[in-house]
């Protein structure tokens, strides 16, 4: 298909004219963005070239505009590793084909399911599935069969699937199985750059990588999740393209991306690239996720355990709307990490916190734990979701949602949360203005005291 939607000439000219824009210039943007209208590539460009204390500016106006579409909440998950084998010969990660030192291995669908029982016993409902890219041991009926097994086999209520990419009829397969947003990252849109770190394998295609989301829509899947991997080329370059990118799909599909992750490019046991080409620092990393909000008040945005435990806790209050925890990034990590024949991380893990403590910062932080599936589950999804987003309408069921998950994890684990997870749920239904919402939620949550599972709205 035309892949011409990501336009690097017309990205470098708004980068050659982006200035950092100051006073009145810098206020006018921000009060644009607090329109959840979005920002185009100029303004974006111009954000991203702001220092010093204008900075803090936007990172308050990020946390103020995620706190309007989804208010508190946090959403939580894991990782779930499938596979470590792959075709590719990608220089950065410690997966690739050349690396000869790497433990390597494949879960079978049932060891697929006990990793996933481990993850639900600790409170996960909602996890995501990193499959790998090899041909016949990542293949679509392959994943299609661990998803259903793993739906019949643990209380896991929703499975993404990272993988990758496929054809129409492949990702069919995988929208019948259930899944729920179906990820996959382009690493880097420069297309020069994307030669020389993917030399091998069916990722050295740029273009069927590129056009992977149109695929994947057209099958039926209406979420989609993208991002690229920050360090392989020029921060702002990567984050105009990926706005291109989603702007091509809005006007495609009715529906941009559902979420956008922000990864750093991070040492990996085996990885050919050892020395990061383009650093993002720390300051520079808080700017993006906080531009990213700007850009897309409406996607999910996702910071992993790539980040240290500092860096995630500071950004939840700038934008950042789900969060994994207690992840592993080696198929078989959460039962068998510690044996002598464990698999090869992907990545060094920055924040090795567990679950609880993950959540305690979370609640230290003011924000509301949020174990939510059920926009997938009643079809809020796709263009529908941001046709609800855009009408203001995401709050009728994410702060909600949010407390009865929460509620739920605190009555069955024994953890010493409970005292303070019952005192924020308690501010959150106070400070809510509607009384008819508030018995709503106070119904289901006597529900879920009396036993009930799985309550949503």
């Amino acid at each position: 298909m035309n892949t011409l939607f990501i336009d690097e000439r017309r990205i470098n000219e708004v980068m050659q004219e982006a200035r950092p824009p100051k006073g009145s210039r810098l206020r006018d943007i921000l009060e644009r963005a607090e329109t959840l209208s979005g920002l185009g590539l100029a303004d974006t460009a111009d954000l991203l070239m702001v220092t010093g204390e204008d900075r803090l500016q936007i990172m308050e106006t990020a946390g103020r505009i995620k706190r309007r579409v989804y208010g508190d909440r946090i959403v939580i998950f894991a990782p779930l590793y499938l596979s470590n084998e792959c075709s590719n010969n990608c220089l950065y990660c410690g997966f690739r084909h050349g690396n000869e030192e790497a433990v390597r291995r494949s879960l079978t669908p049932e060891e697929a399911v006990r990793e996933a029982q481990a993850l639900a016993a600790m409170g996960h409902r909602r996890l995501l599935l990193v499959c790998g890219e090899h041909s016949r041991l990542s293949s679509a009926a392959r994943i299609a069969d661990t998803v259903q097994a793993i739906y019949a086999g643990a209380d896991i209520r929703r499975l993404h699937v990272n993988a990758a990419p496929l054809s129409i009829d492949d990702f069919r397969m995988l929208q019948e199985a259930g899944i729920g947003v179906f990820q996959i990252f382009q690493e880097t849109y420069h297309r020069k750059t994307y030669a020389v770190m993917h030399p091998s394998g069916r990722k050295s295609d740029y273009n069927w990588r590129v056009s992977a989301m149109d695929r994947a829509m057209k099958a039926g899947i209406g979420d989609v999740g993208m991002g690229v991997l920050f360090g392989l080329y020029d921060h702002r370059f990567e984050i105009l393209a990926l706005l291109q990118h989603i702007a091509h799909l809005r006007q495609s599909f009715g529906a941009g991306a559902h979420t956008v992750s922000v990864p750093r490019l991070r040492p990996a046991a085996g990885a050919a690239l050892q020395k990061i080409p383009y650093p993002v620092d720390d300051e520079q990393f808080k700017l993006v996720v906080a531009v990213l909000r700007l850009a897309l008040p409406y996607a999910g945005i996702v910071l992993t355990t790539r980040e240290s435990a500092g860096m995630r806790d500071e950004l939840l209050t700038a934008g950042v709307s789900q969060i994994s925890a207690g992840s592993s990034t080696s198929p078989g990590g959460y039962l068998d990490k510690d044996s002598e024949t464990a698999a090869v991380d992907q990545f060094k893990v920055y924040d090795d916190r567990n679950l609880k403590e993950v959540l305690e910062a979370v609640c230290g932080k003011g924000c509301i734990p949020s174990f939510c599936t059920a926009c997938y589950r009643s079809e809020r999804t796709g263009a529908r979701f941001f046709k609800m987003a855009g009408k203001g309408r995401t709050g009728d069921f994410c702060l909600p949602n949010a407390l009865l998950t929460f509620k739920e994890y605190l009555q069955d684990h024994d953890d010493g949360l409970k005292e303070r997870g019952e005192e924020i749920i308690r501010t959150a239904l106070n400070g809510i203005n509607d009384e008819l919402v508030t018995d709503l939620i106070e119904n289901r949550l006597a529900r879920i005291e009396k036993g009930e599972r799985d309550v949503f709205i």
